[in-house]
C-alpha cells in the first residue's frame, strides 16, 4: 500500500536556516548576550504562551489583530507578540522579591501574525534590556543604554553606526505650544516623509490638514535645525517655545547628552536626533533609533525609549523604565542579504576524529574524549567509509583540523593531525595537539 507524502515546507514568515548560517545567527546572538550581561543586566525567560487576559491587558487596534490567539479547553491563551508585556506582568508579580532599578535581559522569540514579506517575519527573536525603577528612575540610567548600544554594536564588529537621540516631551511641548496636539500624529505623519517629498510638498500637505501658517513656520524651523548636539539643543532653546513639556524635555535631552559623554561613547557614534519621533502613544522621554552609517537603507537597527508606567494594567506601583530591543531575526536577515559580517566559524567542531579501519575505533574515541576533556569541540566519524570521504566530510563541514588514527597511532600512543586550511600534516601527543590548537 502506498501512502501519499506530505509535502515538507516551512510556512511564509518563519526564518529556518542551513547549519552554517544557524552558526553565524547564534555567535551574533551569544555577542549580544554577553554584551548585556557585562552591563549587569539579569536574564529573564518568560513563558511563549500566556493566558490572553493577561497578555492583551494593553493591546488593541493593529497589535490586536496580530495576536496568535487559541483555545486550549476552557482557557483563553495567546502567543507573546513582544517581550516587553510579560516583563510588565513579572515585575508586577514578584514586584516584592525583585532589587530597584530593576535591569533584565530577555533574548526569546515572538510572534505577531503580520504579512509575511522579506525581513519581516511572524516568528522572530527580540534582544531586550529594560531598566525598570520603583516610582522613579535617574535620568542617568537614559545615558547608560547608548553605552550598551556603543559596547553590543563594537562587540559585534562594527565602527560607523550612529545612535540618535530625542526626546518626546520636545515634541510634544511644540505641539501644546501650537494647540496642535490633537493633530499631532498626522503632523508626525507628514513630517516623517520630508526626505522623501522634500520640504515644498511638507508645507503643503501641512496647509491641507489646515495647519495656519505661522504654525507651519514654526514647525519647518523646528525641523530645519542642524549642526552639533550641542548646537540643536542652543537652537530648540532660541525657538521661542516655552511650555513646561517642552522645557522639561530640552532639559531632560541635554542632561542625557552630557552623561553619555561620561561613559566616553565617542561623538562620531552619537547624535541629537529631532526627527525621531518613534512610539508615539508609549515613549514619554527619551528616545533611541540606531543607524549603521554605510547601510541607512536597513533602517533602525536597534532602538527603544523611556516610559512612564511600564505595569500600570497589573498594579497601582508606578514602574517608570527606559529600555532597547535589537530584532535579532530581521537585522540578521538583513546583514546576511548584504554580506556585512562574515562568518568567523563556520563549524562548531574544531577537529574531526576519525580512524585508518575498524581496528583503531576505541583509540579514535579516547582521543576524541580527551580533547573534549580538553575543552575543545570535537566530533568523531564512526562511518566505515574511506579515508578520502572522512576527509572530504571535513571539508564540507569547514572543520579545520582532522585527527588521523592508524596501526602506527596506537602503537606509539600519537596522533596525526592534519591541518585542512594548509594541507600539512603532523605527528603529536595528545597533549601537543591541545596546545596546537587551543
Amino acid at each position: 500500500m502506498n501512502m501519499s507524502k506530505v509535502e515538507p515546507r516551512t510556512l511564509p514568515g518563519f526564518m529556518e536556516l542551513l547549519p552554517n548560517d544557524q552558526i553565524r545567527f547564534n555567535e551574533i546572538k551569544e555577542k549580544i548576550k554577553k554584551s548585556y550581561e557585562k552591563f549587569g543586566f539579569l536574564p529573564l525567560d518568560t513563558p511563549v504562551i500566556e493566558a490572553s487576559e493577561v497578555l492583551l491587558a494593553k493591546a488593541g487596534g493593529e497589535t490586536e489583530k496580530q495576536i496568535y490567539r487559541f483555545n486550549k479547553g476552557d482557557s483563553d491563551l495567546s502567543l507573546r507578540f513582544d517581550l516587553t508585556v510579560p516583563l510588565a506582568k513579572y515585575v508586577a508579580e514578584y514586584y516584592g522579591e525583585l532589587s530597584f532599578p530593576f535591569k533584565r535581559y530577555q533574548i526569546g522569540k515572538v510572534y505577531r501574525g503580520e504579512k509575511a514579506q522579506a525581513g519581516r517575519f511572524r516568528e522572530f527573536y527580540q534582544c531586550d534590556i529594560d531598566i525598570i525603577g520603583d516610582g522613579e528612575l535617574n535620568l542617568k540610567y537614559d545615558a547608560e543604554l547608548p553605552n550598551v548600544i556603543y559596547n553590543t554594536f563594537k562587540s559585534l564588529g562594527f565602527e560607523k553606526f550612529t545612535i540618535c537621540i530625542n526626546n518626546r516631551k520636545i515634541l510634544n511641548g511644540m505641539f501644546e505650544y501650537l494647540n496642535l496636539s490633537e493633530k499631532s500624529v498626522d503632523i508626525l505623519r507628514i513630517i516623517d516623509k520630508i526626505e522623501k517629498i522634500g520640504k515644498e510638498n511638507v508645507i503643503k500637505e501641512l496647509k491641507e490638514i489646515n495647519i495656519e501658517e505661522n504654525k507651519i513656520d514654526t514647525i519647518m524651523k523646528f525641523l530645519e535645525i542642524t549642526g552639533t548636539s550641542d548646537e540643536k539643543i542652543g537652537s530648540l532653546k532660541n525657538l521661542g517655545i516655552d511650555t513646561e513639556t517642552f522645557n522639561l524635555g530640552v532639559n531632560e535631552l541635554e542632561t542625557v547628552i552630557k552623561q553619555i559623554r561620561m561613559h566616553k561613547v565617542p561623538e562620531k557614534n552619537f547624535t541629537v536626533d529631532l526627527s525621531i519621533a518613534r512610539g508615539l502613544d508609549y515613549y514619554t522621554g527619551t528616545v533611541y533609533e540606531t543607524f549603521l552609517d554605510e547601510y541607512k537603507k536597513l533602517g533602525s537597527v536597534c532602538s527603544g525609549g523611556r516610559y512612564e508606567n511600564l505595569a500600570e494594567h497589573y498594579t497601582d506601583k508606578k514602574l517608570p523604565g527606559v529600555g532597547i530591543s535589537i530584532g535579532l531575526s530581521r537585522f540578521f536577515y538583513q546583514i546576511d542579504k548584504e554580506n556585512i559580517i562574515e562568518n568567523e566559524n563556520k563549524s562548531i567542531a574544531k577537529v574531526l576524529v576519525v580512524s585508518m579501519d575498524e581496528s583503531q575505533v576505541e583509540y579514535a574515541l579516547e582521543t576524541a574524549a580527551k580533547l573534549r576533556d580538553a575543552g575543545i569541540n570535537t566530533d568523531a566519524f564512526l562511518e566505515d567509509k574511506k579515508l578520502k570521504a572522512k576527509f572530504k566530510y571535513a571539508d564540507k563541514l569547514h572543520i579545520p583540523y582532522v585527527a588521523v588514527i592508524g596501526e602506527e597511532e596506537v602503537n606509539n600512543n600519537t596522533v596525526t593531525l592534519k591541518d585542512m586550511t594548509t594541507g600539512e600534516q603532523k605527528t603529536f601527543t595528545i597533549s601537543e595537539i591541545i596546545d596546537e590548537i587551543k
